[in-house]
C-alpha cells in the first residue's frame, strides 16, 4: 500500500519506505500524538521521535533491534509521556533541544543545537530550532540524496499553519519567522512534512499561504 500518513489511535503504522531510511508513523494517547520511528536500512539501527504515549504500542513499534537513541520534539507533556518507559525498556540515548531539556522530566542525554546533525546509522538528520511554540522546540530534516527532504516539526508546522503560541503575538511573529526562514526559505516544495498531531503534508502545498497565516495572527 502507498504511504498516505493518515493513521489511528489503535490502527496500524503507517510506513514510508525510501531507498536508505524507512519511516513508521502511529498515532497514540488521547491527543492523537504522532510517533515516528526511523530506520537505517543498511545497519538496522532505529531512533523514534517523540515517545508520547502508550508505550505498549511503541514497544511494539520498535520490535526486537530496539532503538539506538529517542528525540523529543519539544518540552510539551503530551510529547513525553511514555518516553521513561521507552528509555527503561531499551537504553536508548535522549535528545531534545538545548533550550526545552529542562522542561522534560526524563533527563536529556545530547541537547541539540541548531543546525546540529542526528545519526541514526548511515542516516544523518540535522536539526532546526524553532521559537515560539515553545523555547526550545526543534524540527528534524533528512534530505534524502535519492529524492526530495523529509521534515519532522512537532507542532511547529501543521497543515494550515504554524503551531499554538497561545495568544502571544510576539511568540506568533518569532514562530513563522523561523518556520519561513529555516524551513521554507531553505527546503523545497517537495519536502514532505510529517507534523506532531493529524495529517502530513508538504511545504508546497503549504507556502502560498503564509502571507495569510502572517495576517490572520495565527
Amino acid at each position: 500500500m502507498p504511504y498516505t500518513g493518515t493513521v489511528q489511535v489503535g490502527g496500524p503504522a503507517d510506513v514510508h519506505e525510501l531507498r536508505d531510511l524507512m519511516i513508521s508513523k502511529v498515532a497514540v494517547g488521547p491527543m492523537d500524538n504522532n510517533a515516528y520511528l526511523l530506520r537505517c536500512r543498511a545497519t538496522g539501527q532505529q531512533l523514534l521521535i517523540d515517545a508520547a504515549n502508550d508505550a505498549g504500542t511503541l514497544m511494539e513499534l520498535i520490535g526486537g533491534d530496539g532503538i539506538a537513541s529517542v528525540v523529543t520534539t519539544h518540552r510539551h507533556g503530551d510529547h513525553w509521556q511514555a518516553l521513561a518507559e521507552v528509555v527503561d525498556a531499551t537504553g536508548a540515548r535522549t535528545y531534545a533541544g538545548r533550550y526545552d531539556a529542562e522542561g522534560i522530566p526524563v533527563p536529556t542525554d545530547v541537547p541539540v543545537e541548531d543546525g546540529e546533525p542526528l545519526r541514526v546509522g548511515e542516516v544523518e538528520l540535522t536539526a532546526r530550532h524553532l521559537v515560539g511554540h515553545t523555547p526550545g522546540s526543534i524540527a528534524l530534516v533528512y534530505d534524502d540524496p535519492h529524492g526530495h527532504p523529509h521534515l519532522f516539526t512537532g507542532d511547529c508546522l501543521f497543515p494550515g499553519g504554524v503551531g499554538n503560541t497561545f495568544g502571544d503575538a510576539a511568540n506568533f511573529v518569532r514562530l513563522l519567522d523561523d518556520v519561513e526562514h529555516k524551513l521554507f526559505g531553505q527546503l523545497p516544495d517537495e519536502t514532505w512534512v510529517y507534523p506532531g498531531h493529524g495529517s502530513d503534508t508538504t511545504l508546497g502545498a503549504e507556502r502560498p499561504r503564509l502571507g495569510e497565516w502572517r495576517e490572520r495572527g495565527w
